[in-house]
């Protein structure tokens, strides 16, 4: 009788476990780069512990909002619970939504992980009943190229602008997708503050911020592909609506936007009247050979220095060598380069410098040497060639005097600065032969009586430590004013950059409540924020100042705000963090 009960129960208990459901339903399995996402964990039982997946590739935009629902029908009850969330990916490509967890009555429920398609940005279709102004229309990201047909290694200019209009605000962007140059040499031009101009933009007036410049030097001919610049912005947006005091009704949103793939189509250089000895430099340059003396005495020594100036692609070509006779050593030359790089290209002088020392008496020239370049003004390969230089060695042995072994084929005058000294010892090693005995030296007694005078100064740091230790209160006070200076000390390093402080000011704050709160990123919202500090003892008052604080950081970066209004925000942020670290228990 006792095994029918025990089978009885268990055939019970494992048909209510089977009944379990919890599942992960999705809008739809591919979308674009720039459309939402919304995925429902269902369950059918009171679950406990919802454990969310960690959304990799995505980001959340809204939720988890909860919805219960429960009925009777013909006698028999249904119950759903459901978390709900609005995703936006952050790349494209296959990404996955991990599972998510429950548990009930001890066992531990997990849905089947769902694989998304996420691809280009598409173009989606307007709500004619929608009356909010829509972003669509009113933001753009622009690249500006300065030339699409340049010749190889001629400098072409792109310059990245958000255009915006009147009717929207823009309180924060994250780049997507990087420009990428291949083919090309790439410098980007420093920008060192954002700053918002207006400009005409499709026949009507409109703001513009310049996000970045890029200099490119092409690198080989045919059509060449700059992959676009993808942004993801966060975007304010009026709508038709008033508040009770007639002020418009503003609502957050979001925006993905891209420059679009640009091709340029890069001439190859001409063949016709190419030199022999081009090496690639392709704009206006100057060419020189300098001798720092033509008249040497035996064992003096001159530089040769073989610069090039001017503006084109000056780190891309290979200055000209120069040829010496066999009786002048020749070293590795020492390379420079004074290059500035802006819009227009690059610019400046690179030069290399040859020590050259004669080993006898005599006369001996140095050869004229060439450089050629393509000119981009005229369109024509140009020839500068520098004058001989006969160098005059005044004394010394005759060259005819030394016999010398050569061999032919093989040139003898270039010497590896690093091989020339490498069998002399700079470095001696010298000993005293008048030692010192260690006993009874100054030495012995330092040493000796060392421990008695360290001892008394150990007693009184000891008794130091435990005092200050002793001292709770004081303690506490020196650990908020170091924690309010670890949080704050970037803000304060950029209290004179409206934007970058504020930003920082921002980082310092949520960095402190995640140190002190233990929490990520994610559970950053200012209800949680708001019932965590409230159930750790924080006042209500410096609770609600917190929140206000945060949320001013991210309207004064593009307000106007004057000095004194940023010295006084960050003058509250440590009057705040030095509360709460006084109130968090």
């Amino acid at each position: 009788m006792k095994k029918s009960i025990v089978a009885i129960v268990l055939m019970v208990c494992n048909s209510l476990l089977a009944q379990v459901q919890f599942e992960a339903k999705v809008s739809k399995n591919t979308l674009g780069l720039n459309e939402r996402l919304r995925i429902d964990f269902t369950m059918n039982v009171d679950g406990d512990n919802f454990d969310q997946p960690s959304f990799e590739g995505f980001r959340i935009i809204a939720g988890p909002s909860q919805q219960v629902s429960q009925s009777w029908i013909n006698g028999k009850s249904s119950f759903e619970k459901t978390y709900s969330y609005y995703l936006l990916p952050q790349q494209k490509g296959n990404l996955i939504i991990k599972q998510a967890s429950i548990e009930y009555n001890g066992q531990i429920y997990k849905t089947s992980p769902i694989k998304i398609n996420v691809t280009a940005a598409v173009e989606q279709p307007k709500d004619p009943n929608d009356t909010q102004v829509s972003a669509d229309d009113n933001i753009y990201l622009v690249a500006d190229i300065s030339k699409t047909n340049p010749y190889i290694n001629e400098p072409i200019t792109v310059v990245y602008k958000l255009y915006f209009s009147y009717n929207i605000g823009i309180t924060n962007w994250r780049e997507l997708d990087k420009p990428k140059y291949n083919d090309f040499w790439s410098q980007n031009i420093d920008i060192k503050q954002l700053v918002a101009e207006e400009g005409m933009f499709k026949g009507e007036k409109y703001r513009y911020v310049v996000l970045r410049k890029t200099v490119l030097y092409p690198q080989k001919s045919g059509k060449l592909v700059i992959e676009p610049l993808s942004l993801d912005i966060d975007v304010q947006l009026p709508t038709n609506r008033r508040d009770m005091f007639g002020r418009v009704i503003v609502t957050d949103g979001n925006k993905r936007v891209s420059a679009g793939a640009k091709t340029i189509s890069v001439k190859a250089l001409p063949e016709t009247g190419k030199p022999a000895d081009f090496s690639g430099a392709v704009g206006k340059f100057d060419f020189r050979v300098t001798p720092s003396k033509t008249n040497l005495k035996n064992g003096e020594s001159l530089d040769l220095l073989v610069s090039v100036s001017g503006s084109g692609n000056m780190k891309l070509f290979n200055i000209p060598k120069p040829v010496v006779p066999n009786s002048l050593e020749m070293y590795d030359p020492v390379h420079s380069e004074k290059v500035n790089t802006v819009l227009s290209g690059m610019s400046g002088k690179i030069s290399d410098s040859y020590t050259i020392i004669p080993q006898f008496k005599g006369n001996y020239p140095i050869k004229p040497m060439q450089f050629s370049y393509f000119d981009l003004g005229s369109g024509t390969y140009k020839t500068i060639s520098s004058q001989e230089i006969m160098i005059n060695v005044l004394d010394g042995p005759s060259a005819n005097d030394q016999p010398v072994a050569t061999t032919p084929g093989i040139a003898k005058n270039v010497i590896s600065s690093t091989e020339q000294f490498k069998y002399i010892k700079l470095k001696t090693n010298l000993v005293s032969m008048n030692e010192e005995d260690f006993f009874g030296s100054n030495a012995f007694y330092g040493l000796l009586f060392m421990p008695f005078l360290i001892l008394p100064m150990i007693v009184l740091f000891k008794r130091k430590k435990e005092a200050m230790d002793g001292d709770v209160t004081g303690n506490r006070i020196k650990m908020n004013n170091r924690l309010a200076k670890k949080y704050l000390s970037e803000a304060k390093k950029q209290i004179n950059n409206k934007e970058p402080f504020y930003v920082a000011l921002e980082k310092a704050m949520h960095n402190f409540l995640k140190a002190k709160l233990h929490i990520e990123t994610s559970e950053m919202s200012k209800s949680n924020i708001q019932e965590l500090l409230l159930s750790r003892k924080a006042s209500p008052e410096t609770v609600i100042d917190f929140i206000a604080l945060t949320e001013n950081c991210e309207l004064a970066r593009y307000a106007l705000t004057s000095s004194s209004t940023i010295q006084q925000d960050f003058d509250k942020a440590v009057v705040i963090i030095s509360d709460l670290e006084k109130q968090i228990t």
